[in-house]
């Protein structure tokens, strides 16, 4: 069983993922906000992080991710967002800008959802 991190500011996406991975038999924490995502990754040590790009700013999922980069967290992360929608633009991985092990447009199907964060926990990103 891995510990698994699920950083969206939609409490109703945050519930979504936290079910699903919960049955495929992962520990599940959830966290709203940059700040409480922060903390928990410190409090928890989850083995992989979920999260969200648009939160109270924008980018703000970017930042994060950024952020754990420069620190020297090695964390796994799979960033799930409906940035494309919302701006017409296609966004992917990139290792200055958008630091993540894996990147998924929203709505994912819970299987993906699975299968995704089942091949990080294996080493099998990217």
């Amino acid at each position: 069983m891995a510990r698994i991190l699920v950083v969206d500011d939609d409490p109703d996406m945050t519930e979504a993922c936290k079910l699903v991975l919960e049955q495929a038999g992962h520990e599940v924490a959830g966290a709203h906000s940059v700040a409480e995502g922060m903390a928990a990754i410190d409090a928890f040590k989850p083995d992989v992080l979920v999260l969200d790009v648009m939160m109270a700013e924008p980018d703000d999922g970017i930042a994060m991710a950024q952020e754990l980069r420069r620190t020297g967290h090695e964390l796994p992360i799979l960033m799930l967002t409906s940035i494309s929608r919302v701006t017409g633009m296609e966004y992917d991985r990139d290792e200055a800008m958008i630091p993540v092990d894996e990147f998924l447009s929203k709505p994912v199907p819970p299987a993906v959802l699975v299968e995704k964060v089942n091949g990080l926990l294996a080493g099998k990103g990217v």
